[in-house]
Order: structure tokens, then sequence, then C-alpha cells
């Protein structure tokens, strides 16, 4: 009896080990495989933090660590201890593949975002008024750079476009956009390739010639701001919150992604700047774990659906973009109708002009 008992036993425990070798080579869903660590622009921290979004990327076996960083200074850190990084244009991914030592690497482009200012309604109103914007809604309309780079020039002031009415007593001072800190964030730089573009009589500055006719408009843009934010979350937090500046420059992303959730405020208004350098967001793996991750963030539809839902243009996506903001289209330009694409200078060109402009 004992020795039939045994045997009964090694056979249910040879029965356990068999289960579980199978069931374990199974993934189950929703099991990531692969931890990747990788450093980002602000912008993309909701999406990659989306449950939605940790969910599909461990369907497809992944696991993603990410930390933030301004795309311009994401080539001054310590790359060899990330799977990938993720700048938000291509001009300071080309730096980052040279500092981590992967230049020639394979990087993709899964989305876009163009850059847009958030106004307050009364300053898209007294700014229209004078010539500076061009509504097309409610709430949304093109800022006309030329009229507005030359009121810059001048040093006008809020009051003075008021007629020295007192009719909106929260526009005082400087009229200028916020933007954030043009040597180290991508919105920041791509705000100065742009308005360098329209100064430099609709040309990418190239040389030093034009960084001499440039950078003192350039400067000024910058320094009336005083102090300079790393990346466009905080100063876009504070303008939703109802605090912050009356102009602040944001990426469309943003934009989409709190219409989206129908969260306006009741008195933003989005302007499309008429020249704009838009901003591919370059994915640059760094380790052969995150090789395939980009081209994930590109082609799979869960993922694209979901970058949408953040915002962001996929690159070959206008039809699906367009269909899923309709019902913002209040608010949005789809299509970037009427909006001049020019583009950027070279990175060594547009440090030097962020350095003039922050003297």
């Amino acid at each position: 009896m004992r020795r039939i008992l045994g045997i009964a036993l090694a056979a249910l425990l040879i029965g356990g080990v068999t289960a579980v070798i199978v069931m374990g080579g199974k993934k189950p869903e929703g099991t990531a495989t692969k931890t990747v660590r990788g450093v980002i622009g602000s912008e993309k921290s909701e999406f990659f933090r989306d449950p939605d979004v940790v969910k599909a990327l461990a369907d497809k076996g992944y696991t993603v660590k990410a930390e933030t960083s301004g795309s311009w200074a994401m080539d001054q850190l310590a790359l060899k201890e990330f799977d990938f990084a993720f700048p938000s244009s291509s001009e300071p991914a080309k730096e980052i593949e040279t500092a981590a030592g992967v230049k020639g690497a394979q990087n993709t482009k899964p989305f876009f975002s163009p850059l847009v200012v958030i106004a307050r309604s009364n300053a898209a109103k007294v700014l229209a008024d004078h010539g500076l914007v061009k509504m097309t809604g409610k709430n949304s309309g093109t800022l006309l750079l030329g009229p507005y780079l030359k009121a810059a020039g001048e040093d006008r002031k809020w009051q003075e476009l008021q007629g020295g009415t007192t009719a909106y007593p929260e526009l005082t001072g400087t009229v200028f956009i916020k933007t954030t800190d043009p040597a180290t964030s991508n919105s920041g730089a791509l705000f100065l390739a742009t308005a360098s573009n329209v100064a430099n009589n609709s040309t990418v500055v190239s040389d030093d010639a034009g960084i001499e006719r440039t950078a003192p408009l350039m400067r000024k843009l910058i320094s009336v701001q005083g102090a300079l934010e790393p990346s466009t979350d905080d100063p876009f937090r504070a303008f939703i919150s109802g605090s912050g500046e009356p102009l602040i420059l944001a990426y469309e992303s943003q934009v989409a992604s709190l219409l989206l959730q129908k969260q306006p405020p009741d008195d933003m208004v989005v302007l499309y700047p008429d020249t704009t350098v838009n901003s591919p967001h370059t994915f640059v793996p760094i380790s052969e774990k995150a090789k395939e991750l980009g081209g994930l963030l590109a082609t799979d539809p869960k993922l694209r659906e979901l970058a949408i839902r953040h915002g962001f243009r996929p690159q070959e996506g206008v039809a699906e973009f367009t269909a899923a903001t309709a019902p913002q289209a209040a608010y949005l330009n789809p299509g970037l109708t009427g909006i001049r694409q020019v583009g950027a200078p070279t990175v060594k060109i547009l440090m030097a002009l962020a350095a003039r402009a922050k003297g």
C-alpha cells in the first residue's frame, strides 16, 4: 500500500511540475517581459503614465520606466544608463545619438505636435483689434507673427493696445508670450527658430550674419519673461488653473488632450502661429532592448489610438486625428490650414541664438 501511495504521489508531483512549465511558457495577457528605461520630454509623461498605455505596452512585452528632461539637455545626461531617449523633435535627437555613441541609429518619429499659443479671451480680443491676431472663431485664431514681432520689438504694452483704458485690468505690462528655456527645452528652442525665420525675411538663419540680424529681437522675446521654465508643463498647468500669463506657448497635444477630456477653461483661445516649425517626437534607441519600441509606438493601432487620445498627431494619421478631435473643432486646426511650415536652423546656430537671447 505504501508503495502504491508513493507512486501516486510521485505522479502528482510530476504532473504539477509539468503544469507549471506549460503555464510559465505562455505569457499571460498584460504581463510585460522586458523592462526598458528611457528619458522623455515632459509633454509625453502623461502618455506613458496612462494605465491603458501601460497595459498596451505590457501586452507587447514592455514595461517602460521613463523620466523627464528638457529635450535639448538630454545629450548632457549619462545616456548609457538609458535604453532610449525620446526628445520632442528631430534636432536634439542628432546630438543625443552622437553623445550616446549610437550615431546612425534607426530612430523613429511616431507622432508630432505643432506649437500653439493659448490666450485668455480678453488678450486674444485686444490682439485681434490691433491686427496681431486673426480670429477664426470664438475660441480659435491665427497669431500673425510679423505684426506680433514688430510689437515686441517696440516693447508695446497692454495698456497702449487698450488705448490707455482699463477695460481689462488683468492685462498689464509688456506684451509677451511665455515660453520655456530655449537652451534646454524643445518648445522654447523651436519658438526661437520660428521667430528668427520671420525676422530674417522668412529665411532660416544659417550663418553669423543671420544671428547678428535677429539676436536683438530674440533677446527681447526672452528677457522680458524673467525666470524661464525648463518645460511647457508648469506654465500650461498654471494657465489652466486660472493663473499664469495671458499668452502661453504650448504644444497642440497638451491642448487637444485637455479638450478630449472635456476640461477646457471657459476663456481659452487657441492661436496657431502663421509660421511654425513642426515638432516630430523622435525615438532614439540606445540599447538593443528598446530597438523595436519606437516602431511599435508608430504602427501599433492601439498605441496610435492612445497617442491621439493624448493629443498627438500620428505621422501618417491626419484623418485619424481629425476624426477623433472633430467635437473640438471650435478650438483646433486639424489640417493646419493657412500655416506656413519652415525648417529649423542647425543645432549649432539655434544654440547660438538661444545663448544670445538669454544674454
